[in-house]
């Protein structure tokens, strides 16, 4: 009987709900990310001969946590083949720390200590808040359904923009452009239950655009950057 029992799947009867034999369905989703920027220094930020960078010591992004929700449309094209639309809204905080050079300590001047620094730095973190409005378009791939799970394998690619205005974002002491197309991949396994499906998932997406903005970015760091591509890791939780 105990055999039997978990032949019938991990929570109960052998579900029969979900999305298997439609071929359009739909659903909805939350997320929870991390994300950062990928920065790229510049050949100029390198050069000693460059007065505008020479105060910058680095720039070091930094991840920040953000959330997301959207839904899922579903254009089935075999058992195990599916294409997925699954518009949605990301809210992001984008966080750099910016290290500079700093002025001598007048205090550790005439210490007799050769061993100790004299020269001291100092940072700053630039935050940027942006709501991302995405769009991404995925192939999905799943194994065969073993009791009641299946694992599955997605990617593809995805459109993004921001909804604040250029002119609002130009202001910003570190500025990025709106729009972006990002390339997205992932895993997650899908649960069945009696009435509905459920699949946590983690996907990765990889910004393909520079979007630095030199020419509204504030001249220390408009030398020291070449390219600022966005990155970010995501949970979701599917429901089907």
């Amino acid at each position: 009987m105990s055999l039997s029992s978990f032949g019938q799947g991990m929570f109960g009867l052998t579900s029969g709900s979900g999305s298997d034999n439609k071929t359009l369905s739909y659903g909805f989703f939350l997320a929870a990310h991390t994300n950062a920027y990928q920065i790229k220094y510049s050949d100029a930020f390198m050069n000693p001969a460059t007065t505008s960078s020479a105060g910058v010591r680095a720039v070091f992004p930094k991840y920040s946590p953000g959330f997301s929700l959207g839904f899922i449309g579903m254009l089935r094209f075999h058992d195990q083949v599916q294409l997925l639309f699954t518009p949605k809204v990301g809210f992001y905080e984008y966080k750099t720390e910016v290290s500079y050079f700093g002025a001598e300590d007048p205090s550790l001047i005439n210490t007799p200590d050769e061993n100790t620094q004299v020269n001291t730095t100092r940072t700053q973190m630039l935050t940027s808040e942006a709501t991302m409005v995405e769009l991404p378009l995925l192939f999905k791939y799943r194994s065969q359904r073993f009791n009641n799970t299946r694992m599955y394998f997605l990617g593809g690619a995805s459109y993004n923009f921001r909804t604040k205005a250029q002119d609002e974002a130009d202001i910003e002491d570190l500025v990025t452009t709106g729009q972006d197309v990002s390339l997205e991949m992932g895993m997650g396994f899908e649960i069945y239950f009696k009435y509905f499906k459920f699949a946590p998932e983690i996907r990765f997406s990889h910004g393909l655009n520079n979007a630095f903005r030199r020419e509204n970015t504030i001249p220390e760091l408009a030398d020291a950057i070449s390219s600022i591509k966005r990155k970010s890791i995501t949970l979701y939780l599917n429901f089907q």
